[in-house]
């Protein structure tokens, strides 16, 4: 009974921790409309003609058997609208996620059915990561993951992409896959004397025929075209493959798709973790950047937490029915709201259709020609090297420079997932440098008794008393300056008292405490005194769970009002001029002049 009560107190509890939905296809269900079907079912037949050729695409870059990224495509559109609030993000697999596992892999010298073997395991760790993720509120925490980092992914992506199906468009013999860049090049140059003639032509044919279509006819699933054409005119013009020695897929035979156990053996996942937590961090960039751009689009909101969630789940279908790690795609979502999806049911209705096709057209997908389907995956990585976005981040801000930079040559020369790590790394590096700043600059009164800002430091009066404007954080990665700034103050020898103005100091940790406590104790050793003023109620809280707040004494610690802002820096100066007693105090407000000018750099 006891533990009954224990697990009902603890579900009760998670919900008002999570404001997750985890069903809300019912509430979708029972406010649908009769007008919303007509877009819904023209959204979901034009994603399902892009996402099947697309899927066959994706799992040839992942080195995966094409039918992966079919189910993989089906199933991600079936399972995410079942967790989704809003039809903004359509999921199944992507270039970069694709590109991702084949680095993994091949990093790891997994290959054959051994590989084939590992899939559901990765896909389903990134699930649970995604899931757990959603759980714990940290979709918020994406926006510190700056755009320089998925920029430098991408294009070092791209690369990868195209070198490694430029082997099967020319027919190469190879002995094995690269895992980087720089490694697929060394393996393709000593290769280029196997080229195969008839392959060569059907990829020019291939590819002329792809550009024709993009250049007159735009509007027309050309992908899919293309894979039509070139079936038919290698049949007829080549002949089997066994006569002309052009390479085909291997046909899928749907009948056979069964559900994929995943491997729970220790040593596999301990294997498998880094992958899909680099794979999974993947997926939920793509997802919500997607998801918040089309939301924006139509003057809606997107809930990051409740896309991870529908993120998640969908990748944990995928890993019991034999499909690929599943991401927000841009052109089948940006299709969707295109083609007038009015809600979830669009991709449901995609997902049963990319099902259908999996039994009635999978026998035929043994007739296109392996090099076709490379050069359509080429020309999905050309359109993954965007020069605009490219020239922003490399010319925007230097620490954006560095951040692509440093990522894309990782992925020149690392594994995708260890490239990704390295860019995510150096960027919360960065931004905790720039946040870890606490801001300071000198104000004093002048001749008409007037608080203003003064023009040189050599103007600047030696203060009884200093007002020194704590702007920024005071975490962990800020305490250290934070405390250098105010030993520096407290050089001044005729300086008496300092009031700590607090209004614009924020998130203050066990480090910034400690570092107020040390400053206390310091200053007490010079024969220096402390007051805080417009303290907000949270670092009130902070202190006292410290102990710090009853060490410096309440009458020292003057709260902020937010009614009357200046109210509690004026008593904190009367409390200072008790302190002097008889004295009259010169009073200034200090703020570091080298942070001032600092700033006044970065704006020139």
């Amino acid at each position: 009974m006891a533990f009954v009560q224990l697990a009902r107190r603890a579900a009760q509890a998670a919900r008002e921790y999570n404001s997750l939905d985890f069903f809300p296809i019912r509430k979708t269900a029972a406010t649908y409309q009769k007008a919303y079907l007509g877009g819904d079912i023209r959204a979901g037949i034009n994603v399902a003609l892009l996402a099947f050729p697309q899927g066959m695409a994706y799992a040839l870059i992942a080195g995966l058997p094409i039918q992966y990224g079919i189910y993989g495509s089906a199933i991600a559109a079936l399972i995410a609208p079942l967790f989704a609030r809003s039809r903004f993000i359509t999921l199944g697999p992507t270039n970069a996620t694709s590109v991702m596992l084949l680095s993994a892999f091949a990093s790891l010298q997994i290959v054959g059915p051994e590989k084939i073997a590992m899939v559901p395991l990765l896909v389903l760790l990134v699930g649970l990561f995604i899931c757990l993720g959603a759980y714990f509120k940290v979709a918020n925490l994406v926006q510190y993951i700056s755009r320089s980092v998925i920029t430098g992914y991408i294009t070092a992506a791209a690369l990868l992409i195209i070198t490694n199906q430029i082997p099967k468009t020319l027919g190469l013999e190879l002995p094995a896959k690269g895992a980087t860049f720089l490694e697929s090049i060394s393996i393709i140059l000593p290769a280029l004397d196997t080229w195969h003639g008839l392959t060569l032509v059907l990829s020019l044919i291939t590819a002329g025929l792809f550009i024709l279509l993009n250049w007159k006819l735009k509007s027309l699933p050309n992908v899919a075209i293309c894979l039509v054409a070139l079936s038919v005119i290698s049949a007829l013009a080549f002949g089997p493959e066994a006569d002309s020695g052009v390479k085909h897929l291997t046909g899928i035979d749907a009948r056979s798709w069964s559900v994929s156990i995943p491997s729970f053996k220790l040593e596999d996942i301990q294997l498998m973790a880094s992958p899909a937590i680099a794979i999974a961090l993947l997926c939920v960039l793509e997802g919500i950047s997607i998801g918040k751009s089309l939301a924006a689009k139509t003057g809606s909101r997107l809930d990051a937490n409740q896309a991870m969630l529908s993120i998640g789940m969908a990748n944990v279908g995928c890993a019991f029915l034999s499909g690929v790690p599943a991401s927000g795609s841009l052109t089948r979502s940006s299709l969707s709201e295109s083609s007038g999806g009015k809600t979830p049911v669009a991709s449901i209705i995609s997902g049963v259709i990319v099902f259908i096709g999996a039994f009635v057209l999978g026998p035929f997908t043994g007739y296109i020609p392996q090099c076709t389907l490379a050069v359509l995956v080429i020309a999905i990585g050309l359109s993954l090297l965007n020069k605009h976005a490219i020239r922003v981040v490399t010319r925007a801000t230097r620490s954006d420079a560095i951040v692509f930079g440093m990522t894309f040559f990782s992925g020149m020369i690392l594994p995708l997932d260890t490239a990704i790590y390295i860019g995510v790394g150096i960027s919360i590096m960065l931004f905790l440098k720039k946040a870890a700043r606490p801001e300071m600059v000198e104000y004093a009164f002048n001749e008409s008794g007037e608080l203003a800002e003064m023009a040189e430091p050599e103007q600047r009066d030696v203060p009884e008393v200093s007002i020194v404007h704590v702007e920024g954080e005071l975490f962990f990665g800020a305490a250290e300056l934070f405390q250098d700034q105010m030993r520096r103050i407290c050089e001044d020898r005729n300086l008496k008292i300092v009031v700590l103005k607090m209004r614009n100091a924020y998130n203050m940790d066990a480090t910034g405490v400690m570092a107020l406590e040390e400053l206390v104790r310091y200053m007490n050793d010079k024969g220096r005194y402390l007051i805080l003023s417009e303290v907000k109620v949270d670092m009130v809280r902070v202190l006292k769970n410290a102990g710090l707040y009853d060490y410096i004494e309440d009458r020292n610690i003057f709260r902020d009002d937010p009614q009357n802002p200046t109210m509690s820096t004026a008593k904190a100066l009367k409390r200072a001029k008790e302190h002097l007693g008889d004295t009259e105090a010169t009073v200034s407000i200090y703020i570091d002049p080298v942070r001032d000018q600092q700033k006044s750099g970065e704006r020139h």
